[in-house]
């Protein structure tokens, strides 16, 4: 499994907007968030899951709606359905999550295999879709995802929002996983 550090140098080598160092930037920082969660408790470890989830959330969808259309012509079909099926199974997982309490006994379990699945995934794209994206699509088209992914980037909660009570926009954002995946979607097919 690769370490925060070791993507962000990777992705630091790329231009600047290109969608592989974007999606490189943002596995650093879910590797970091599941760090941060299984160390901390209370209000802080609910803060730091939302945040994960959220982060999620805009990632899982710029990948299915940006980058798998194009690796199915670079990396292959396989490499994107095998791909596709690992992120609906962790779908699955977080949402088995979602409807515990962070401090719940099984909570740690469960996001421990959670985490496995997600960085696994996450190794996976690293080797397979990113090189292939990267040696068949010329700068520009990867820029031009960066600029689609950065249009749902913003929907990620970077904090517990406990004033989101009575606003229905702000319910959507810190709610389900899948409501949040709707937004991004709708976001990034804009």
């Amino acid at each position: 499994m690769h370490r925060p550090d070791d993507e962000r140098h990777a992705a630091a080598r790329l231009p600047n907007g290109d969608v592989v160092a974007i999606l490189l930037r943002q596995h650093a920082r879910i590797r970091e968030l599941f760090a941060e969660v299984a160390a901390a408790t209370g209000q802080d470890r609910q803060r730091a899951f939302d945040e994960l989830r959220g982060l999620l959330a805009v990632h899982e969808a710029a990948e299915e709606l940006i980058l798998r259309p194009v690796a199915e012509k670079t990396a292959g079909e396989g490499e994107a359905r095998a791909r596709n099926a690992e992120e609906k199974e962790a779908n699955r997982v977080l949402k088995t999550l979602e409807g515990m309490d962070v401090s719940s006994p099984g909570f740690d379990e469960a996001l421990a295999r959670f985490e496995q699945a997600v960085g696994d995934h996450a190794d996976h794209e690293e080797r397979e879709e990113f090189p292939a994206i990267v040696a068949q699509c010329s700068e520009e088209q990867r820029h031009s995802m960066g600029k689609r992914l950065r249009r749902a980037e913003h929907l990620a909660p970077t904090h517990a929002h406990p004033t989101a009570a009575g606003s229905r926009a702000a319910l959507v954002m810190t709610g389900p996983f899948t409501a949040m995946m709707d937004r991004a979607r709708d976001a990034i097919g804009r």
